[in-house]
């Protein structure tokens, strides 16, 4: 077992792994400055010091420096109040290189050695140019760092359609993959404007329940499939894969139909295998017709 402080670097985002500084007692969000593969960043502590197994350990483990002074902090707060200014500045340069990309945020190296700016584009852009200017005007060493649409929602936050803020920029820390099967595995409308968020693609938290639905779904019938019940043979109308019922609709001998829900135990069916498999088939992180 190893002794480790679980750190965040921003709300929602992916946590990690540092080593402790030996005397020093942390608390939860105690703000810290550590040592990553970019230099010295301010952080916060996620979970205090704990005790892990050694396989969860990607070595080496990068060490605490410093929990946080004022100075430290008076320094971030002072990089962060720069930042817009610094995305103003970057805007009309882009304009002015009559460059086809969006800037979508940037961020102030700790150390004050860099300015990262993100962005997003729908093609290769060259931004050699661009670099030059920014980093004659800022006096500074300037990278730029194309982003997917997803990480853009990411860095932008939003509300997404449940009312509640994005999944990717509230509260998860990486993104899951997500498919069209787990639309379809879950009974959700394939409609691209019900099953999208913000950044155009599928919603993050298809992912959430996916489990659930993918292990109910090989226990209940098809839709549209015919089965026996009690009452005779029928065909399957809807299921709730939640209260776990089949609705069927079975002929009344009349031209007409008799509906009716079945507890899921009480309906003899035969699973579809070859559906089972063109389902897997389906199984891509895209929208139809995207």
């Amino acid at each position: 077992m190893i002794k480790v402080v679980v750190i965040k670097f921003k709300n929602g985002g992916k946590l990690y792994y540092f080593a402790p500084k030996a005397g020093d007692v942390y608390e939860r969000n105690m703000p810290v400055v550590v040592e990553t593969s970019r230099g010295l960043e301010y952080a916060w502590v996620a979970y205090p010091e704990r005790e892990v197994p050694d396989d969860e350990i990607v070595p080496p483990l990068k060490p605490i420096i410093r929990i946080a002074t004022q100075k430290d902090t008076e320094h971030y707060e002072n990089c962060q109040e720069k930042r817009p200014q610094a995305m103003q500045i970057c805007k009309e340069k882009i304009a002015k290189h009559e460059l086809e990309m969006k800037l979508v945020d940037c961020e102030y190296a700790f150390d004050g050695n860099k300015i990262l700016f993100y962005f997003t584009s729908s093609s290769r852009v060259d931004f050699i140019e661009l670099v030059k200017d920014l980093a004659s005007t800022f006096h500074t060493r300037i990278e730029l760092r194309q982003v997917g649409t997803r990480d853009e929602a990411k860095y932008l936050g939003g509300i997404a359609p449940c009312g509640r803020v994005c999944c990717c920029a509230g509260n998860m820390p990486e993104f899951k993959k997500v498919s069209v099967k787990m639309a379809k595995t879950q009974g959700l409308s394939l409609n691209p404007g019900k099953i999208s968020g913000l950044c155009g693609r599928l919603m993050c938290c298809l992912s959430y329940e996916n489990d659930y639905y993918a292990d109910v779904s090989k226990k209940v019938p098809k839709i549209s499939g015919e089965v026996g019940t009690p009452d005779g043979k029928a065909i399957v109308v809807s299921v709730n894969m939640l209260k776990m019922l089949v609705k069927v609709k079975i002929d009344d001998k009349s031209g007409g139909w008799i509906y009716k829900d079945f507890p899921v135990d009480e309906v003899r069916f035969k699973r579809n295998f070859q559906a089972e498999k063109e389902d897997n088939d389906d199984d891509l992180d895209e929208l139809p017709n995207d």
